[in-house]
């Protein structure tokens, strides 16, 4: 079976569901009350102990004491220690959100979450969700999440993903009130969300005619199992299409806005389709060993069309990958803004008891070496989103047909 890496984001409400700033590399690594995991360094726990000791002597709940709940709490507490906000452990409850499939219909409101600058943020909206049509954006940091009917009003400060997702997370038809800050914004705002049912596609197409051409315009929502499927028929409808255009044919906007990520080699297959050889990412890894991920060279079906790639804030993970190496090998214009800046890969652990750890085991590197991780995607044209657009025209999208046109 091919080893799959995915971004088990956190689609915090496409959702009931999952961590996002995962990578799972294919087979789950379990390990079992009866293995042995040997360390080489002894950790000296004795003050733990005495700590506990003492709750046991003078806490006045003493019915709270639960010696598993303090375990998990301790384990948390020493891997958030290490101050990387996607190496996380999970008690059972919260492991099992974040092994829900990665597609399908989820309840929430279609927010997938990351940090900017150790806060929680909107990573991406997600396309046709509550989230994407109240107006939230990519980028908005997450202030507090009020839930009335569960009895939730909590401030996010040193939130972890996962209990975000099952704060935000409810019943279908249900309220989350959610409190934002917007850079550039002086004051908060909040926004109330009525969770739904959502399914986010893969991917969608539309012609655009426009100046005697046609182009295609793709929107690539995220790379799940449903992109190895659609993509080639995509393409196929492409390449029949432009045969029937002739000179007509415009190229491709390839559209990766608000796109999370998702399983790595889906982005190298549609990388595939427009690089005719050469490396697409690299993953390094903290003891210096690399797996090279190659364009697939039985593909490359539209590698002389013209192409534009659209970016922005919400472009994440493998969809920076895939528009870093076009843009590294000179193959697309990028335009938009820059992208979210996820590059780091989290793999997955579960234990016996159904609790897991998502550890960060290694970086992605562009085919010119560069880590995108915090820094991002710099379009080569930059577009802001204009927000006071009438008629909801999209200024990114026509100053992307505009470049495939020159």
């Amino acid at each position: 079976m091919q080893k799959q890496i995915r971004n088990i984001f956190i689609f915090l409400a496409l959702m009931a569901v999952t961590s996002l700033v995962s990578f799972r590399a294919g087979k789950t690594v379990a390990l079992t009350s009866g293995e042995s995991n040997k360390s080489t360094e002894t950790l000296d726990l004795s003050l733990m102990w005495k700590v506990k000791d003492k709750l046991k002597q003078n806490f006045l709940e003493k019915d709270k004491l639960d010696d598993k709940t303090m375990t998990y709490g301790a384990i948390s507490g020493m891997v958030a220690a290490l101050g990387d906000p996607y190496t996380v452990f999970l008690a059972p409850k919260e492991n099992k959100n974040t092994n829900d499939d990665l597609a399908g219909e989820f309840g929430g409101v279609g927010i997938q979450l990351g940090y900017k600058d150790k806060n929680l943020a909107v990573m991406a909206p997600l396309a046709k969700t509550p989230a994407e049509k109240a107006g939230i954006r990519a980028g908005d940091l997450i202030l507090k999440i009020v839930d009335k009917e569960k009895n939730v009003d909590k401030d996010t400060a040193g939130i972890t993903l996962e209990e975000a997702v099952t704060l935000i997370r409810g019943k279908v038809g249900t309220e989350v009130t959610l409190k934002f800050y917007r850079d550039g914004q002086k004051d908060t705002f909040e926004k109330t969300l009525v969770r739904e049912n959502i399914l986010v596609p893969s991917m969608e197409m539309e012609w655009i005619k426009k100046g005697g051409k046609t182009i295609a315009w793709i929107k690539l929502y995220k790379f799940s199992e449903q992109t190895y499927k659609d993509w080639p028929e995509e393409v196929d409808k492409i390449i029949v299409e432009k045969n029937k255009l002739g000179t007509n044919y415009g190229g491709v906007v390839l559209d990766l806005r608000n796109n999370p990520g998702g399983y790595l080699q889906a982005s190298v297959l549609v990388a595939s389709d427009f690089l005719r050889d050469g490396i697409v990412v690299t993953q390094r890894s903290s003891d210096g060993k690399e797996e090279i991920y190659k364009v697939d060279g039985t593909k490359g079906k539209l590698v002389n069309d013209k192409l534009v790639v659209l970016i922005n804030e919400g472009s994440a993970s493998a969809s920076e990958i895939l528009a870093g190496a076009l843009k590294d090998y000179q193959r697309a214009t990028l335009v938009g803004v820059k992208s979210f800046g996820k590059g780091t890969v989290q793999s997955p652990i579960d234990f016996a008891d159904g609790s897991g750890l998502h550890v960060t085991i290694a970086k992605w590197l562009l085919p010119k070496g560069n880590n995108i991780h915090g820094v991002g995607i710099l379009p080569d044209i930059e577009e802001k989103w204009n927000p006071e657009n009438k008629d909801k025209q999209d200024n990114q999208l026509d100053k992307a047909v505009e470049t495939l046109l020159k």
